[in-house]
């Protein structure tokens, strides 16, 4: 029976059919959360949402999955979470999903901007995006799988949180109930997804001047301000950006970088985000496999799942900064949205790894000439 035409039958509208249709698609192939609401034609955060209210024992006969509705505000849900201890952080985009395992330690924000950077979880946080959130416990081979999952107005995921056996149960458990919202009705309004602003002509940039600037920058945090005082979005910036500082280069150079990273033992950073989070992984990677059209590290505390064939477009990127030069590899998907960004591991105030800075100037000569990407 295919699992598609059954899901797309279903009314988006009725709940209960919801939780049905989401039982069936995972006992029939286990699909993901993601895929089973892109088949009935819903959001991700309507599909959890259809689960809100449900007992306990309802769960194990109409669906394996219940939800809790929290309530914000989101800065302080963000900065209870460090008494749960060992946790595992997942952020993803349409391209790519980063995992890391760690402790939301030293959360805190300025207005609706929020930073989580005590330890391994390190992110970038924009509530401004953030519209709803729920606590999720689902049946599964294993067990129960516990997650926080939060959605933007349009219930797009922004972020989870997954209990791990490290966790601490009880704070889990204390956390929880603290932050449920006195409604708990199933189902969520939601608001169509903003279209992006439309690319000014390139014969409309002042191209010197915004040359000038991007050669006078100090610090990587200034490329933002400059796309905005210069009306640019960051792939017209690119493509508008003297050849010193950014160049395309072949997709499969994020492939050949990875693998080399791991073989000669060189620590990054990956970034990967949305609308409402910037996740990012610091230090070495391990094991780089590729299946099908996923690029993975599955390295303890650290995974990352890239679909390469998402990749239209990638820039070697050099800004200028009070420390030199700071080189990246940018994955761009075919509307100009970022999949992912790798940096060199480094810190304020500290010089880019040299070692990073040969990697992608080897790797990207050899993968421009078609050499083999394998390790």
């Amino acid at each position: 029976m295919s699992t598609t035409s059954t899901l797309h039958a279903v009314p988006a509208r009725s709940h209960p059919a919801i939780r049905r249709a989401f039982a069936q698609a995972r006992r029939d192939s286990k699909a993901r959360h993601r895929d089973i609401a892109e088949s009935l034609s819903i959001s991700e955060g309507e599909l959890i949402a259809a689960h809100v209210g449900m007992p306990s024992a309802a769960a194990s006969s109409d669906s394996p999955m219940r939800a809790r509705r929290l309530r914000g505000p989101w800065p302080a849900v963000i900065e209870a979470l460090e008494p749960v201890g060992e946790v595992m952080a997942l952020t993803r985009n349409a391209s790519c999903v980063h995992e890391k395992t760690g402790v939301y330690r030293e959360a805190s924000h300025n207005g609706n901007v929020g930073l989580v950077p005590g330890g391994a979880i390190d992110l970038r946080v924009f509530y401004d995006r953030w519209a709803h959130g729920f606590a999720v416990e689902e049946a599964i081979e294993t067990g129960t799988q516990r997650s926080l999952q939060f959605f933007d107005a349009a219930g797009v995921a922004i972020h989870k949180v997954f209990q791990r056996d490290a966790s601490d149960a009880d704070a889990w458990r204390s956390f929880v109930d603290a932050h449920s919202d006195d409604a708990q009705a199933p189902g969520i309004s939601t608001e169509p997804i903003a279209a992006p602003d439309a690319e000014t002509p390139d014969a409309q940039i002042d191209v010197a001047a915004f040359r000038d600037a991007w050669a006078a920058m100090n610090d990587t945090h200034e490329f933002f301000g400059l796309l905005r005082r210069h009306g640019v979005t960051r792939t017209q910036a690119l493509r508008l950006a003297d050849s010193r500082f950014a160049h395309p280069a072949p997709a499969a150079l994020v492939e050949r970088v990875l693998n080399e990273a791991a073989r000669d033992g060189v620590a990054i950073m990956v970034f990967v985000g949305n609308r409402g989070m910037i996740q990012i992984h610091s230090g070495p990677v391990q094991r780089v496999v590729s299946m099908g059209p996923w690029l993975n590290v599955l390295d303890p505390g650290f995974n990352l799942h890239l679909r390469s064939d998402h990749v239209e477009r990638a820039w070697v990127v050099r800004k200028p900064t009070s420390d030199g030069i700071v080189t990246s590899l940018e994955l761009f998907d075919a509307y100009g949205e970022t999949i992912a960004m790798f940096f060199g591991e480094r810190k304020p105030g500290r010089p880019e790894l040299p070692a990073w800075r040969e990697l992608i100037e080897r790797s990207n000569a050899a993968s421009a000439q078609g050499v083999s990407c394998a390790a």
